[in-house]
């Protein structure tokens, strides 16, 4: 067997991602005569096919199968390992990726231009989603996620600032329409609620059920969707506090219980144990504490 190279297993794995060497050139930023060599050097080396190639691009065989199922396990091996190499040195310079959920992103941004100005060589990826990415794939240094306090073993957690909502309406609002001021009166207004995806959290299922379809008039799956209808004038709709806050013309609602105001939870920052050493991983959580803890309600 020849000498494997693992610049080759990279590109394949591109290649079988992006399905086209034309694809995968642009991943890679080089030219499709680049990938077809690591392609070519790779299947001579195992004496293997791992693609299939025809007009419509490259299809994976069954080694190639095996191969793109494995290869993200080793490259979170990889990342790991350069983390944990970086740890040693605790030199504040390279990346720095951290996962937030969507509807909370623009609160950090405080954190991080104060954290770059202290440390001007490290660079900041921020990936803004909703789904929990696991500590131990690789793919992320930090998550900040929003609820419960997270449970699992591997991770290091820390209390970033406490989340409360209430609903609200804009004054342009109110002055069309008025608010309602009984429970009997809530179907008469015009109402902008999460959908089905949030329905367990107590406080929207305690009004959703209350409401009918019609009354609904906009549904998103992003609070942050809901918050800029409420505040454009659009409706009564679950608001933050902490964004309830910088607009001083929208009214809450108190004229029922329902409405009270209510913790969802928290934010929480969180990484593996494997990083508790890392200088960039701590500083950054106590430059988020600091700046973020104005916002605490």
């Amino acid at each position: 067997m020849q000498k494997l190279n693992w610049d080759d297993f990279r590109v394949a794995h591109v290649v079988a991602k992006a399905g086209s060497l034309a694809k995968a050139a642009q991943v890679l930023q080089c030219n499709h005569t680049t990938v077809l060599r690591h392609i070519n050097r790779l299947e001579e080396a195992l004496n293997v096919k791992l693609f299939i190639r025809h007009q419509r691009g490259y299809k994976l065989t069954d080694a190639g199968y095996i191969l793109s199922d494995t290869l993200p396990d080793i490259d979170a091996q990889f990342v790991a390992l350069e983390d944990k190499l970086q740890s040693v040195q605790q030199d504040f310079s390279g990346k720095i990726r951290i996962t937030t959920v969507t509807s909370y992103s623009s609160l950090l941004a405080p954190a991080m231009q104060a954290f770059r100005q202290q440390y001007p060589k490290v660079r900041i990826e921020l990936l803004a989603t909703d789904e929990v990415i696991p500590a131990q794939s690789g793919v992320v240094h930090v998550a900040l996620r929003a609820g419960p306090k997270p449970q699992d073993p591997d991770l290091i957690v820390r209390h970033v600032v406490s989340l409360k909502m209430a609903y609200y309406a804009s004054q342009s609002y109110v002055d069309a329409l008025g608010l309602p001021e009984s429970e009997e009166q809530m179907n008469e207004h015009q109402w902008l609620m999460p959908d089905k995806s949030k329905y367990h959290i107590p406080f929207i299922h305690q009004v959703i059920k209350r409401l009918s379809n019609e009354s609904i008039v906009y549904s998103s799956n992003q609070f942050l969707d809901i918050q800029s209808a409420v505040i454009s004038g659009m409706g009564i709709g679950p608001v933050s506090e902490i964004e309830a806050n910088k607009h001083p013309d929208l009214i809450k609602l108190d004229s029922s219980t329902l409405f009270t105001t209510d913790y969802i939870g928290s934010l929480w920052y969180t990484y593996h144990k494997d990083l508790k050493e890392n200088a960039k991983v701590k500083a950054l959580c106590e430059f988020l504490i600091d700046h973020t803890r104005h916002l605490s309600v």
